[in-house]
């Protein structure tokens, strides 16, 4: 959805009501679980060896993480929820953006594969459509626990070009314990910190004809929004040569954006509309943001295929369709109007993609990491997931 242009955006705050927040809300995860069961049957799962790590999902919304926590009830929900959306209980044009932190999209948006424009029709946001597939339709609830739980849906889909698609989605939310967040993490989680971390599993399933690469692929497509915060600062690390994508918007201003020897930093303020992306070659297969002021780490980590085929989903026809990004991160922020639907920040993880024969299947994993605690902590922490420490995240900008 990252694609719309500022008219668009326009048409589509009004369809989504722009009261939206415009500031980080007084809340806390215990309040925000509240208020989705007033709307949704909500599944609360948590780490078998610490109560406080718990995340909220919603079926009914694909098997959405609408928001998780590393402190309990009373503490921070890390998710960023578009109540305003939610509470109006009506289904609104274009998309319902609900909100989460690991939600299901399917790649691509754009081109001459997308699934989100049907055939013949411009690449224009009036004809610019969300499949219900992965916006309204609920997803089946198969199997559950105190950690994990799983949903299925069977569904046919066309594209741009006229190929239909019958697919099954498979999708399963884990929490982990300690040891499995350490396992992930490569390093031990001192006792002081407060910790949070889950993993959804996604699988495609073809039960159709053969795809073919000259008729149109699908991708998994992973987003998660977070609350942002003036001293929040995504970081995306690079190895090989950086590959970046910096103007889906227009160019993102110097201010804005840095780049590092090893890392990517963008603004996470929720203060001006910028998007990113790099390449299967460029991105390490993990990311993250830390906000400074509540010395609140959060990571990323995904399934990446350096020499693999990527959608690109720019709403044009597209010369090389299977050279798109792994990795995204989006910083929202206000339009020409001073309307704005978050303010959110996302951090995306896309699969590559394959030719899948009647029965094969391709399966993408994220996995998302909230850690609160000392700086000295969590400074040992991003050094070892990201390569760089909280000093050079802090002076970025």
């Amino acid at each position: 959805m990252y694609f719309l242009k500022k008219h668009a955006w326009l048409l589509l705050l009004s369809g989504l009501g722009a009261g939206c927040q415009t500031a980080m809300p007084d809340s806390s995860f215990g309040k925000d679980l509240e208020f989705l069961r007033k709307h949704q049957s909500v599944l609360l799962l948590q780490a078998e060896d610490n109560p406080d790590a718990q995340v909220a999902v919603v079926g009914a919304w694909q098997g959405r993480v609408m928001t998780s926590t590393a402190t309990g009830a009373a503490g921070s929900g890390y998710g960023w929820i578009n109540q305003s959306l939610i509470s109006k209980g009506t289904y609104q044009p274009h998309i319902n953006a609900y909100g989460g932190e690991d939600r299901f999209w399917l790649s691509p948006e754009g081109g001459q594969y997308s699934v989100f424009f049907e055939k013949g029709k411009d690449f224009t946001f009036d004809n610019w459509q969300t499949p219900p597939l992965i916006d309204t339709v609920a997803f089946e609830t198969v199997a559950q626990n105190a950690q994990s739980a799983s949903f299925r849906k069977r569904a046919m889909l066309e594209n741009h070009s006229g190929t239909s698609f019958d697919i099954e989605i498979l999708r399963k939310i884990r929490v982990f314990s300690r040891k499995e967040n350490e396992k992930w993490l490569g390093t031990t989680l001192p006792e002081g910190i407060r910790w949070v971390g889950y993993e959804s599993e996604n699988t495609l399933v073809n039960h159709g004809a053969d795809w073919q690469k000259d008729t149109g692929l699908l991708g998994v497509w992973i987003l998660g929004m977070f609350t942002p915060a003036p001293a929040t600062t995504i970081v995306a690390p690079y190895h090989n040569e950086l590959q970046l994508t910096d103007n889906y918007f227009g160019k993102v201003p110097d201010e804005r954006l840095r780049k590092g020897s090893g890392a990517v930093f963008l603004r996470a303020d929720g203060k001006y509309r910028s998007k990113i992306g790099l390449t299967p070659g460029s991105t390490t297969g993990a990311a993250g943001s830390y906000d400074a002021a509540r010395q609140v780490l959060t990571l990323v980590q995904f399934d990446v295929d350096a020499a693999g085929d990527y959608l690109k989903s720019t709403w044009e026809h597209h010369a090389e369709p299977y050279r798109g990004d792994a990795f995204n991160a989006y910083n929202d922020g206000p339009l020409a109007d001073g309307s704005q639907m978050g303010p959110f920040y996302e951090l995306e993880s896309s699969s590559s993609v394959k030719p899948l024969k009647k029965g094969g299947s391709l399966t993408h994993h994220h996995r998302t990491f909230h850690l609160e605690g000392s700086k000295e902590e969590l400074d040992a922490i991003s050094r070892k997931v990201l390569g760089v420490s909280l000093a050079e995240i802090e002076k970025a900008f």
